[in-house]
């Protein structure tokens, strides 16, 4: 009848772990799927579907050729070196696929490729040969780190966890709609883990009494369908989130616009990529527009958050500006082809009045004539923008109030602890000025002047890389910094003079590209023009840009109407000085941005050294060693715990260490053998002492029936039983065995009593 048994089950086991393995790699395949908005498809995902089957495949092998489990890993691990030596070391290895010391050298600057991708793509990214090692080398390392933890600890729920946690990275880095297929694939591969590992370790007889539906039990097959109901149907109808902002620093170089003026991390990255082209009907290229911050704690500017409206489909978002009658307004035409920027802040020239051709859904804030999207993206968005342009006379600006009776008071506001140097410098400076225009254009001119210094490092050395009343109080008296902190300066200044202010975070004028364009003349913008700068509001014109930043830009300037009867052309931040030899730098200087190699373009920051080239091999090595350990440390940390407790006399410390014990040694540990046939198998088969074995279960059965639980006089006897029983078993082993059960511990995965435990060694008969 064993024999019987025996035959069935072993098929069984075989078919259960093919199954297991084919729904593994279907799990990893679905939970991959999100990537691909992150990461373009291309070459690599082939890779990393040939990595990820053949490390499975090996180990499937292993398993079906009835070897140690942990042979499993060994041989995943080998073909997952073997697979991705060919793929991206072929020319440093022996015959192709066998690694060399060069092949290994080789993997830092593999890494460093893929660091310097992640760092300057703009999603979705096209893998090149680094970030593509990388993808794949992970993909096939998880395969292998799920296969342990579903067919060899036989734990698919932790596995499942894992796996919807890889899912979740890349919504979470680019917001997006819900993958559905995705999810659902994923689903439906987890469910069916589930369901055949459960199966697996159940008989015959316990699954002869369950209700079935297409072999899955009715219970479990409804609330999957349940949950994926509510997942896929109920989700997108629930309350949307508020409108997301993307983050800079990390994020990558220029390729997005934080509204929170940390834009320090993002100014100082080496590479300059082009981040979008403009066309215009302008005089010259106008400055961008992306987010407006005009609440101001004494820490932080935030955000404006007002009301929003949709843009229609014709564009027409906003009114036309509104003006006193006697300001001149120039129509203007601009075209924004969008290349390597993704932000949902949408860069406009100002002040908008209409936007057309944008896809997705965007909303206008007509409070400040910004255009943003909840979920989309400024990605490969080519659109136009219609702006009316106030050109007021110089004699009109300066016959204007700061302000006005519907301006916000909110808009010169000021925390109470203002530092009494950032008021008294303000009134200093313009002492001599007789009304807001004059006050603002004398602060201009003194923060443009050779009393100030543009730098991306000064305000790093000097610890107040922000924007708060702190940050303002130290610039001026260090006087270097860079556009942030100009901008923050002169708009708290202007508060502090009673004139409405606040910041705008947005894009320098582009440079001309030479390039004849139909429309208007041609500029390319790139992300090193990333900028913020302050904005004061006049009755009867609105609100008036103004560059302080020294050495970037074009300081506002507005002609007389005197010398041309009216309507003069100014010079503001929305036009460029008519002369181009005049015209300011819009980038760092050299020494500002770092050293620049001559042969490659690279920048580096100023004293910094080049890392020596053996430091991270050396470092990655010691992090495998140490990790490699963990396993041998913590099982002699429980192999003490389990000897300290029976040698105070407790018996199931001393069952449970013996067990433990055969498990790490590969002998088979089945949950449903009893103690006394477990014991006379460890004494026909494996040579231990039956009176040591005696000893020990005769403790444990005093102690589950007689309920003679500790006993203090028995410990040592215990002990002495237990470590005579285990010595006797790894004798009977091979000597690869024993230093398996010490450096890589199955107990601490696969626990006494499970079923691949159980039937590891079970004869085929």
């Amino acid at each position: 009848m064993s024999t019987d048994v025996t035959v069935l089950r072993t098929p069984r086991r075989r078919r259960d772990a093919s199954l297991l393995t084919l729904g593994l790699f279907a799990a990893i395949a679905a939970a991959m799927l999100p990537v691909l908005s992150v990461i373009a498809p291309g070459p690599w995902v082939a890779g990393a579907v040939l990595v990820t089957a053949a490390s499975l495949g090996a180990g499937l092998v292993v398993r079906l050729s009835r070897l140690p489990a942990v042979l499993a890993s060994v041989a995943e691990t080998a073909v997952w070196i073997v697979l991705l030596t060919a793929i991206f070391g072929g020319g440093t290895a022996l015959l192709g696929l066998i690694p060399t010391p060069a092949t290994f050298a080789s993997v830092p600057g593999l890494l460093a490729g893929a660091s310097e991708e992640i760092r300057d793509g703009v999603a979705p990214v096209a893998a090149e040969t680094g970030l593509s090692f990388l993808l794949v080398g992970a993909i096939g390392a998880l395969a292998i780190v799920l296969d342990h933890v579903v067919l060899t600890a036989r734990m698919p729920l932790l596995a499942g966890v894992g796996l919807v946690a890889v899912s979740l990275i890349p919504t979470i880095a680019i917001p997006s709609d819900v993958d559905v297929a995705g999810f659902v694939l994923l689903a439906a591969a987890l469910l069916f883990l589930l369901r055949i590992d459960t199966r697996s370790r159940t008989t015959a007889r316990e699954r002869a009494g369950a209700p079935r539906l297409f072999g899955v039990s009715a219970t479990a097959l409804g609330v999957a369908a349940v949950a994926v109901i509510v997942a896929v149907v109920a989700t997108p109808l629930l309350p949307q989130p508020g409108i997301r902002f993307a983050t800079g620093g990390a994020g990558g170089i220029g390729t997005t616009i934080n509204p929170n003026l940390e834009l320090g991390n993002d100014l100082r990255q080496p590479r300059d990529v082009d981040v979008l082209t403009v066309t215009t009907t302008a005089p010259s290229a106008p400055y961008l527009r992306a987010v407006t911050l005009s609440s101001f704690n004494g820490s932080v500017w935030q955000p404006d958050s007002s009301d929003t409206v949709p843009v229609p489909g014709d564009g027409a978002v906003f009114d036309r500006v509104g003006v006193d009658g006697d300001i001149t307004l120039a129509d203007q035409t601009t075209t924004v082809t969008v290349d390597q920027l993704d932000s949902p802040w949408l860069p406009v020239p100002y002040p908008a009045s209409a936007v057309t051709g944008l896809t997705g859904e965007w909303l206008g804030m007509p409070q400040n004539r910004t255009v943003v999207t909840r979920a989309g993206s400024t990605r490969d968005q080519v659109y136009q923008v219609q702006a009316n342009v106030p050109r007021p006379t110089l004699e009109q600006i300066r016959a204007r109030a700061a302000g006005g009776a519907g301006v916000d008071s909110s808009l010169t506001a000021l925390p109470a602890d203002v530092p009494a140097v950032i008021g008294d410098t303000a009134r200093e400076v313009t002492a001599n000025a007789t009304n807001p225009y004059d006050q603002l254009a004398a602060l201009q001119t003194w923060f443009r002047s050779s009393a100030f210094r543009y730098s991306l490092d000064a305000p790093v050395d000097a610890g107040f890389d922000g924007a708060g009343l702190d940050a303002v109080a130290d610039f001026l008296q260090v006087r270097a910094g860079y556009c942030v902190h100009y901008a923050s300066a002169f708009a708290v200044m202007a508060r502090t003079l009673g004139i409405p202010s606040r910041i705008v975070i947005g894009y320098l004028p582009g440079t001309a590209s030479g390039i004849a364009a139909q429309g208007g003349t041609e500029y390319t913008v790139s992300s090193s023009q990333l900028h913020a700068w302050p904005e004061a509001y006049f009755e009867g014109i609105g609100w008036v840009p103004f560059e302080p930043t020294n050495s970037l830009g074009v300081p506002t300037n507005f002609a007389s109407g005197s010398n041309s009867g009216g309507g003069a052309e100014p010079s503001t931040p929305q036009q460029d000085a008519a002369s181009p030899d005049a015209q300011p730098s819009t980038a760092p200087s050299q020494a500002d941005r770092g050293d620049v190699d001559a042969q490659d373009g690279t920048v580096t920051a100023p004293g910094a050294r080049p890392a020596t080239s053996w430091v991270l091999p050396l470092v990655l090595v010691l992090a495998l060693l140490l990790l490699a350990a963990v396993p041998a440390v913590v099982r002699v940390v429980r192999r003490r715990r389990r000897l300290s407790a029976a040698r105070a006399g407790d018996p199931v410390a001393a069952w449970t260490a013996l067990q433990e014990e055969v498990v790490d040694l590969g002998i088979p540990a089945p949950g449903a053998e009893s103690p006394r046939a477990f014991t006379a198998r460890l004494v026909a088969e494996h040579g231990a002492d039956a009176d040591d074995v005696g000893l020990l279960r005769e403790a444990l059965e005093r102690a589950s029936y007689a309920e003679l639980a500790v006993d203090p006089a028995q410990g040592p006897a215990l002990v002495a039983a237990l470590q005579r029983v285990t010595g006797a078993l790894a004798t009977r082993t091979t000597t690869a065995r024993r230093i398996t059960a010490r450096v890589l511990p199955r107990s601490l995965v696969v626990r006494p009593g499970a079923v691949d435990v159980a039937d590891e060694r079970e004869p085929v008969a």
